[in-house]
């Protein structure tokens, strides 16, 4: 054989090695970063046969978890991260809220970051998303509601995508008659998507988006963050959008805010708030945890408190402390004012996934709560509150 022919057989096997690294890489890293990002750490959860027996009567529902976010079947059951609809259906799930993030700073922590850098673009390009998601944040939000379409068309009637009050009250009758369903609700963390338009409002609502958290872990020109530089409160785009959410029936959801955006929402708000994942100072002293008076103004308001799993909402992840964060609201304000919002998939650690959220229910009847007052906790009050934000106003 001539050098000729071996010099192409060699460049022939080395862009075949090149390709088939490529598609490797393409493949596998996308998994590795989720893997890195989401964990359950198990504790012994010590689940009592009563709880079981309560958990498979519950309609739960949790008001965030960021699995749109990654590159995963969601109707699929993964040994990575904590929700697909196979473990939801375990958990008793009548309901989970999706939110759309579209940018996260570099270094991101509780104190301070910046909003000029982003981690969420590489991810895109990683994950091989539509070319038009890599450089708006819009389209990253717009791709994140075609994906739980997808999965919810694929569903086999499983999955159930949830846009007016009517699919609750459709979605409850439907379960009590037996049929193994959950409903799906689209959020979003932090309306930087909105891209300085107001009008990006209403494409996000004709998307199915019927929640939205003001700021993420940076401020932006909606509002200030909790983690942000300024931590300012409601720009004038800011008042404008949260009376533009209240007009369309769209669910403001004051998480991760600054004390001054929250205050400033307190004030102007007409319809029920929530803080859709978080914990309280008074059980886990973290600047993005609510105070009392912000707990008393969101009750005021009709709202709901989701209550996390992971260490920066209850200071720990055993379910005893996230039972001492509810215990706390509910002493505060009523039961009827918090609800579960476990951050789940949100590059946390908790110590159970969503199959295994009967570790709550258990938590609760440990610390004396009473089988109605459990149902509320786990469901009933999420449900409601959401019912009553998507009624047209």
């Amino acid at each position: 054989m001539s050098v000729r022919k071996w010099i192409a057989i060699g460049c022939a096997l080395a862009v075949i090695a090149l390709v088939a690294a490529t598609v490797r890489f393409f493949l596998v890293t996308p998994g590795r970063i989720e893997e890195s990002q989401n964990k359950v750490v198990a504790l012994a959860l010590n689940i009592t046969p009563a709880a079981r027996q309560l958990q498979q009567t519950l309609d739960v529902a949790d008001m965030h978890a960021d699995s749109l976010l990654w590159k995963r079947d969601l109707l699929e059951r993964s040994n990575r991260g904590h929700v697909d609809l196979p473990r939801l259906i375990e958990g008793h799930y009548a309901l989970q809220v999706f939110s759309s993030v579209t940018k996260s700073p570099q270094g991101q922590n509780y104190d301070a970051n910046g909003a000029d850098s982003d981690t969420i673009t590489s991810l895109a390009m990683v994950q091989l998303q539509p070319p038009r998601t890599w450089g708006s944040l819009l389209e990253r939000s717009l791709w994140h509601a075609e994906k739980l379409r997808g999965f919810a068309d694929a569903s086999g009637g499983r999955l159930r995508l949830i846009a007016m009050a009517s699919d609750i009250d459709r979605l409850l009758a439907d379960r009590q008659g037996g049929a193994t369903v959950v409903g799906a609700m689209l959020s979003i963390e932090g309306l930087q998507d909105l891209e300085g338009q107001i009008a990006n409002l209403d494409i996000l609502y004709a998307a199915g988006f019927r929640m939205a958290g003001l700021a993420h872990f940076f401020d932006n020109d909606v509002a200030g963050s909790m983690h942000g530089v300024a931590k300012g409160g409601l720009t004038p785009l800011g008042r404008q959008v949260v009376r533009r959410m209240e007009a369309l029936g769209m669910i403001v959801d004051v998480a991760h805010a600054s004390h001054a955006a929250i205050a400033d929402v307190l004030a102007m708000a007409s319809r029920p708030v929530v803080s859709s994942h978080g914990g309280v100072q008074a059980t886990c002293k973290v600047n993005r945890n609510l105070t009392d008076d912000e707990v008393r103004g969101i009750a005021a308001t009709g709202g709901v408190v989701g209550i996390g799993y992971w260490n920066g909402a209850v200071c720990s992840t055993r379910p005893r402390d996230i039972a001492r964060a509810i215990v706390h609201v509910r002493d505060l304000v009523g039961i009827d004012h918090v609800g579960l919002g476990s951050d789940f998939d949100g590059a946390t650690t908790t110590a159970f996934d969503a199959a295994q959220v009967v570790a709550v229910t258990q938590a609760l009847m440990d610390a004396g709560f009473s089988e109605a007052d459990i149902r509320k906790v786990m469901g009933g009050n999420v449900l409601r509150v959401l019912r009553a934000g998507l009624a047209h106003p």
